[in-house]
């Protein structure tokens, strides 16, 4: 047998509680990433791909964090302003500053709680962030609609690009988008393996990932094109032009605005954090260390690796943080890619579930003792192909082909 935890056994019937809504804001086999991992990559191939995303959550937490810690900053000056002129006490050596050191704490000591409770009793946090930050969105888009009396500029532009131009513009910005979920789609066995119904992951994510996506994109590019008309300049980020609209005396409705949409924000990044990073931790670091670490304190662990890596210099350099988040969804996408097409193609939709947590010679996944050397070929030309275009996203000047490749690599 492999050395279990009670975390990597198929979830009891009595944890099953997410439902079809409860994944809008986000099984079949009630197993989570770890176990399913082995299916394709084996019982001890796995370790490795269970390890690469285990680390990759541990980074990530820490980068979702510094981008919570900027919400959290807007909503504090919303109540008091006086929290963006505190003085600087920290050298430059930091990478940060008091002020912004403070913030990130605050969201960092903020996020913990939400770790403690099982998986399975968190859904109606998710339910509730569901219906909130869309609210909030639509909010903003229309006060930034009504204060600039139109859309903006930006909409009504016509293309500066043509032909395939345009073509691999549209593509790469597929790419860009999709390569934000891929995170999300190597854990979905994390939550999937909670549902009550196998169709309740499949029916609520068909309609709710089309929707989110496309009115999170009109929400942006509208509230974007209506800053240039408003403060002249473009502003694309949300939280940034928040920040702006407390800048010269504000009137107290609008700091209350400004505050309960930053506040819808950092829910929303909560919730990010729990499905990309703090969950999917918590099972991987179980899964390698069974007898000393259960999700829980996996997930304190990744919480601990987010603060001491000093995240924000990681988001302050453009180039590094683009580096960071190509080579991140090149490597899960490359696991995703295995575990789909050994799942679909190779197995038919079958698991045999019992040999998920045997190291039996003639199980099903002891393949050559215990790896899959197919598997890790598929996994390394999937990898390997994308190398230099993942280099290219990062400024690096690269061969056309290159980049074309790796605007296509998501598929």
């Amino acid at each position: 047998m492999v050395p279990q935890s009670d975390g990597l056994l198929p979830v009891p019937i009595e944890e099953r509680a997410w439902t079809a809504f409860s994944y809008v804001a986000f099984a079949v086999f009630h197993a989570t990433f770890p176990v399913v991992n082995r299916a394709g990559f084996g019982i001890f191939g796995s370790l490795w791909c269970i390890f690469n995303r285990a680390t990759m959550a541990c980074i990530w937490y820490g980068v979702q964090s510094s981008i919570g810690s900027s919400c959290v900053l807007v909503m504090l000056r919303a109540i008091w302003p006086s929290v963006n002129d505190i003085p600087n006490s920290m050298p430059l050596s930091s990478g940060t500053n008091t002020r912004d050191f403070m913030c990130f704490l605050i969201f960092w000591v903020i996020y913990l709680p939400f770790i403690w409770p099982p998986v399975h009793t968190i859904r109606h946090f998710f339910t509730f962030k569901t219906i909130f930050a869309p609210i909030a969105c639509l909010i903003f888009m229309i006060w930034c609609i009504v204060k600039a009396k139109g859309v903006g500029p930006i909409v009504k532009q016509s293309a500066t690009i043509h032909g395939s131009e345009l073509a691999w513009a549209m593509m790469s910005s597929v790419g860009i988008c999709l390569s934000n979920f891929i995170a999300l789609t190597v854990n979905a066995p994390d939550f999937g393996s909670r549902a009550k119904t196998p169709s309740a992951p499949a029916i609520s994510q068909l309609w709710s990932i089309l929707l989110s996506y496309g009115l999170v994109c009109l929400f942006g590019v509208v509230v974007s094109s209506s800053s240039q008309t408003i403060y002249g300049e473009v502003i694309w980020s949300p939280v940034d032009l928040l920040g702006t609209l407390l800048d010269d005396n504000p009137s107290p409705a609008t700091r209350f605005g400004v505050w309960f949409i930053a506040f819808s924000f950092i829910m929303a990044q909560i919730v990010a954090n729990i499905c990309a990073n703090s969950v999917s931790a918590g099972c991987d670091l179980m899964a390698l260390f069974p007898h000393f670490i259960n999700i829980r304190r996996g997930g304190y662990i990744s919480a601990i690796v987010g603060l001491v890596m000093c995240p924000w210099n990681l988001v302050s350099s453009s180039s590094h943080f683009s580096s960071y988040v190509s080579a991140y969804s090149v490597f899960l996408s490359a696991i995703a890619g295995v575990m789909a097409t050994e799942y679909w193609f190779v197995r038919k939709g079958h698991y045999n579930v019992a040999d998920l947590n045997v190291t039996r010679k003639g199980s099903w996944y002891w393949y050559n003792y215990g790896f899959n050397p197919r598997a890790y070929a598929a996994y390394v030309a999937g990898i390997a192909i994308n190398v230099v275009g993942s280099v290219g996203d990062t400024g690096t000047p690269v061969p056309a082909a290159a980049t074309h490749t790796f605007d296509l690599y998501i598929l």
